[in-house]
């Protein structure tokens, strides 16, 4: 039986899919900026939400690359992910976009943002029979400023989990 938060998670990673998956092979996933405890949201969050919306206002209206979504546990970014035999590539806007987010959360508890509990980086999406998969991909205490290359690493590495490709293993000697 699903719950009602996972019959909505569903409902959108499925709607947002719907128009990439006619003309590629792929899945959509969601990226999630959670926080460990309380809120991350714009009523508790002001500076960063600045910061988060002035760059949000620079992608074109157009740009379709990813979705974005306030939820009061963090951000959620639902984008699509091609599947391909070159392993999974991720746009260079959505990394500084997750890189931008996290960095606004820092400077935001810097300057008095309520409450600065830590934040994970997780990456959600389903498997072939239907069931969510959820990955940690790497968690941030309040202050800490985020290294874009580590990033986008572990977010490949747990994307592959994710999606059910998982890094080529190494062949024994």
């Amino acid at each position: 039986m699903n719950s009602p938060w996972e019959n909505e998670f569903r409902h959108r990673i499925e709607t947002f899919e719907a128009p990439f998956s006619a003309k590629s092979k792929g899945k959509a996933i969601s990226i999630k900026i959670r926080v460990t405890s309380g809120c991350f949201h714009r009523e508790h969050s002001p500076y960063a939400y600045r910061l988060i919306d002035a760059r949000l206002e620079s992608y074109p209206s157009h740009d379709k690359e990813f979705s974005f979504i306030e939820h009061e546990s963090g951000p959620e970014l639902l984008l699509y992910v091609a599947l391909g035999t070159t392993g999974i590539t991720l746009a260079k806007s959505v990394i500084d976009l997750i890189t931008a987010i996290i960095k606004a959360r820092s400077e935001g508890a810097k300057r008095g943002d309520r409450p600065d509990y830590p934040i994970e980086l997780i990456v959600r999406g389903f498997s072939d029979d239907g069931k969510i998969n959820e990955e940690i991909v790497l968690k941030f205490d309040s202050l800490d400023d985020p290294v874009k290359g580590t990033i986008e690493k572990a977010l490949k590495k747990k994307i592959g989990i994710v999606l059910g490709r998982p890094g080529k293993k190494k062949k024994k000697a």
